[in-house]
């Protein structure tokens, strides 16, 4: 088990959210941060609202501006000269049928959700390689690891960042890269109500299960948990995470579990 007191920390998705939650308790225990998302006025609320904002840098990044973030990656670098731990917490959920939804949909759930983390990573990762140490975090989802209807494109890009960091694993093990992919359930964040509909505009409205899911602050408090025991995979939330296992070892009964609960 390592301890995560004072490493240096860049977090995406910083500006709420789980990504927000992480920001104050990583704050608490003494990290350096560099916190990123597309709204530089909530970050700098982020910041203020940290016990210690001295120890918290501001990076405003879009994962979808692939072209600019080598450049953000030098520049994340440069403020503490080094980084322990990457935590990829940035993305963008939907909500629609496959029937109504456009392409421009799936293409942005591929855009933000994988393809710019997997920039993102790439630009740390000959640094990472290069210090012989490193930790790459990615909040997934369990989406991630099985399908519900309204999410198609969401859990498409989800599944596919399972495959690329499990080999990213396999290939730099022996650099002393680590990798954990944390799976999180209903969590009571804007998730849903920034979630993209078929015509690309966000549905603007929270759905129950979300609502009355677990807090960010003790999601948070369980990704710190995870990373400080190097963790390969961890699920977190309610009864949502038995789907894990349903899914593989019982995937007709899944099947029938997850219509039969199905929300928007």
């Amino acid at each position: 088990m390592g301890h995560i007191q004072g490493k240096k920390i860049w977090i995406t998705g910083a500006s709420s959210g789980i990504g927000e939650a992480l920001t104050y308790r990583l704050n608490e225990l003494g990290c350096f941060l560099i916190i990123s998302s597309r709204r530089s006025e909530a970050l700098l609320s982020v910041k203020n609202n940290c016990k210690n904002p001295e120890k918290v840098s501001i990076l405003p990044l879009d994962l979808a501006a692939f072209n600019t973030l080598s450049e953000a990656t030098e520049r994340a670098i440069a403020f503490y000269g080094r980084i322990d731990i990457l935590i990829n917490n940035g993305g963008i959920s939907q909500r629609s049928l496959i029937k109504n939804t456009k392409f421009e949909v799936f293409k942005k759930m591929i855009d933000v959700n994988y393809l710019g983390t997997i920039k993102l990573t790439k630009s740390l990762l000959p640094y990472f390689l290069a210090e012989k140490d490193g930790h790459f975090v990615t909040v997934t989802s369990l989406m991630g690891k099985f399908g519900s209807p309204y999410r198609s494109g969401y859990c498409g890009a989800k599944h596919a960042l399972h495959g690329f960091f499990d080999v990213l694993r396999m290939e730099h093990e022996k650099d002393h890269i680590n990798v954990t992919l944390v799976c999180p359930g209903f969590i009571q964040t804007n998730v849903a109500k920034n979630a993209l509909v078929g015509d690309g505009s966000q549905q603007r409205k929270q759905d129950e299960a979300t609502a009355n899911g677990m807090s960010p602050n003790e999601c948070a408090a369980k990704i710190i948990k995870a990373i400080e025991k190097n963790k390969f995979e961890v699920y977190i939330g309610g009864k949502e995470t038995f789907g894990v296992y349903l899914k593989r070892f019982f995937p007709k009964m899944l099947h029938r579990v997850v219509l039969k609960s199905a929300v928007r």
